[in-house]
């Protein structure tokens, strides 16, 4: 037996075991690829840099970010649930992909919840329903009297398939009005379009649009999280104004093909959270009036599956189906 253990040693070695161990015990070895569904400059591509700028030095290796926008976050989720599971492709996803998606469409050809496994939470953001300077409302109230009294004549615009879609749509179903929807692929180019008075109506996330809202660029008519912006306190929630239902956090979570490995995914959790620990991100994220969220990935795992059910609630109630 003694003259066999070599033999018996080189046949492990060699075996596909043996490699995945050792996978295991180097990963990673190459670049991390993240995928934005979004275009540059919207909530979820700022958000993601903001919370992975020192993942890098977290895990040990290069870390790459690709845009790739397109059908409300659809394209990149669906290129990413079929991505080798091996840690190396993750989806910067969250309530929008992997809560609001299952709650729109139907008919996929993948899904938007079995097809990956959370890794860690990053932050929470809040959305506003917010007006052209030029519109001549102030309020909840306001916007749906001018609405009724112009009917098909207001335009609402954010990009489609997402918590600010149905927040608009939300509104439209609860005031009665006629509004008209335009959809687009990112927040970036709606915001241009609101700014330069093509639409009048939109809404977006918090991380982007405190700016122009101190600089008079927009106005902000409400707030969907349960208490009012620091930055922006005389404008109300949408509960204050009597609009209640609308879930209040748009979360930001890192995603994994699902098959990816428990150790890898444990990996990643590890780093994630540890950079969002620092100081120097938790600055950043507050900077942008997110909120840093550290999770294990059980919690996380736990906070994402009490998404879809709320979501659901709300594209009921506004009609919005996308099939």
């Amino acid at each position: 037996m003694r003259k066999l253990w070599p033999v018996v040693l080189a046949f492990l070695a060699a075996s596909p075991l043996a490699t995945l161990m050792a996978r295991a015990e180097t990963f990673p070895d190459h670049v991390v690829k993240i995928v934005v569904p979004y275009p540059p400059g919207g909530p979820g591509d700022t958000t993601t840099r903001v919370t992975t700028k020192n993942f890098a030095g977290k895990l040990g290796q290069s870390v790459i970010i690709e845009n790739e926008p397109g059908a409300g976050g659809k394209m990149a989720a669906k290129s990413t649930a079929r991505s080798a599971p091996d840690g190396y492709t993750l989806l910067s996803g969250g309530t929008n992909e992997n809560a609001i998606v299952p709650a729109l469409y139907k008919n996929l050809d993948y899904d938007p919840v079995k097809d990956f496994a959370p890794i860690a939470a990053l932050a929470t953001d809040s959305n506003a329903v917010v007006v052209n300077p030029s519109l001549p409302v102030n309020t909840l109230a306001e916007l749906a009297s001018y609405a009724k009294a112009h009917p098909g004549q207001l335009t609402s615009g954010s990009t489609l398939g997402i918590a600010p879609h149905l927040l608009l749509e939300f509104l439209r179903a609860r005031m009665h009005t006629d509004v008209v929807y335009v959809p687009y692929k990112g927040a970036a180019p709606a915001i241009a379009d609101l700014l330069g008075n093509q639409i009048q109506l939109g809404a977006s996330a918090k991380s982007v649009l405190v700016p122009l809202l101190k600089a008079g660029k927009l106005r902000a008519l409400a707030v969907s999280s349960t208490e009012r912006w620091p930055e922006l306190p005389d404008v109300p929630t949408l509960r204050e104004q009597g609009f209640d239902g609308f879930p209040s956090d748009l979360w930001f979570v890192m995603m994994a093909p699902a098959a990816t490995p428990a150790d890898r995914i444990a990996k990643l959790n590890e780093a994630i959270n540890a950079n969002l620990r620092t100081e120097e991100t938790q600055s950043a994220i507050l900077k942008l009036g997110l909120q840093p969220r550290v999770l294990s990935t059980a919690e996380t795992v736990a906070m994402m599956s009490k998404q879809v059910p709320l979501w659901e609630a709300v594209a009921r109630e506004a009609g919005v189906r996308l099939d």
